[in-house]
């Protein structure tokens, strides 16, 4: 196997990307092919978790469109359910009461449904799960490529 010079790339005995070099590649090179290696393959590890988070951000905003229409349509059934049985009440109220006083105890008991609605989603949201798989698979970079200014010394 030929001794690759600074600059002229790697031999064709070098393994590709993915493949670990052996010892006597690595005693064989200069440190300028070798921070090019390095380079090469952060490069490809980074575009590699782009691509991940790119296709589950795709595959879950589908999921999440798709749900969002359905309850769109669901929501606006229900709000005209609500409207009618709310007037049906209302006049049914205004038959033994005030009609101003009737129109005021609807009101009261669509604050408090709004209220617990309210909580119910504000609990949902907050259970979110978000990018697993793009997060784990970040999670597994070695510690090697993380700052770590602490132990930085000049």
């Amino acid at each position: 196997m030929s001794m690759p010079t600074q600059g002229s790339g790697l031999d064709s005995g070098y393994q590709a990307a993915g493949a670990p070099p052996t010892a006597d590649e690595v005693r064989g090179s200069s440190i300028g092919e070798l921070m090019r290696q390095v380079t090469t393959d952060l490069s490809t590890l980074m575009r590699q978790e782009v691509e991940l988070a790119k296709a589950e951000i795709r595959q879950e905003g589908k999921k999440a469109g798709k749900a969002a229409g359905l309850f769109g349509g669901a929501g606006f059934g229900g709000y005209m359910v609500a409207l009618f049985v709310s007037i049906a009440i209302w006049q049914f109220l205004d038959n033994v009461m005030d009609s101003g006083l009737a129109a005021l105890i609807v009101a009261v008991i669509w604050a408090v449904v709004a209220g617990v609605l309210y909580s119910m989603a504000k609990k949902n949201a907050e259970r979110i799960r978000g990018l697993k798989q793009t997060n784990d698979s970040v999670q597994r970079i070695p510690d090697a490529l993380k700052p770590h200014p602490e132990g930085v010394t000049r």
